[in-house]
């Protein structure tokens, strides 16, 4: 399992890389959503299950509105892809930094803590346990970022209207 978090964890680090590195807003959408995607992903393998579902539906949100962004406003015909020279050469430099960081940053790998380490002590998991606070302290917030998202949605609806209407279809 360690194996396999540690694969998801390089996994995320190369979709950050892909975001980075490439100047289509086609393909740095498509690297976003699978950075996010294995994100949620280590969370539920370190015992956040619920809290990763959470998140993959929101980014889910998200990312529908950012691609429509970029779809709107890329006026490209023949955008670059992953595998054009000069996105190559910025992915191998990001690369390159990000393993040099790691390497002076490296303490040996002692693992993560995962929630349920004390599931002895506890009468329910730890992501559940999350819940009830989130949405008794937190309800405000949520609310208020579920209209922001809906606002945003809106936004990109009228951005992207039609032939004749529309804040694009001018410039």
């Amino acid at each position: 399992m360690m194996y396999f978090l540690d694969l998801l964890l390089l996994s995320l680090v190369v979709g950050l890389v892909g975001v980075a590195s490439n100047p289509a807003p086609y393909f740095a959408a498509l690297g976003l959503a699978m950075a996010a995607g294995v994100g949620c992903v280590v969370l539920v393998g370190h015992g956040g299950s619920l809290i990763g579902l959470m998140l993959f539906l929101i980014y889910l949100g998200g990312m529908l509105v950012v691609f429509a962004y970029s779809a709107a406003l890329a006026s490209e015909p023949f955008p670059e892809t992953w595998g054009a020279g000069s996105v190559k050469t910025y992915a191998l430099m990001y690369l390159f930094v990000v393993g040099v960081a790691g390497w002076w940053f490296w303490s040996g790998y002692g693992g993560w803590v995962v929630v349920d380490e004390f599931n002895e002590f506890f009468m329910v998991r730890g992501d559940v346990g999350g819940v009830s606070l989130m949405y008794s302290v937190g309800g405000g917030m949520l609310v208020l970022c579920a209209w922001v998202l809906l606002l945003c949605l809106f936004v990109v609806l009228e951005l992207t209207r039609g032939l004749s209407r529309g804040a694009l279809r001018a410039v």
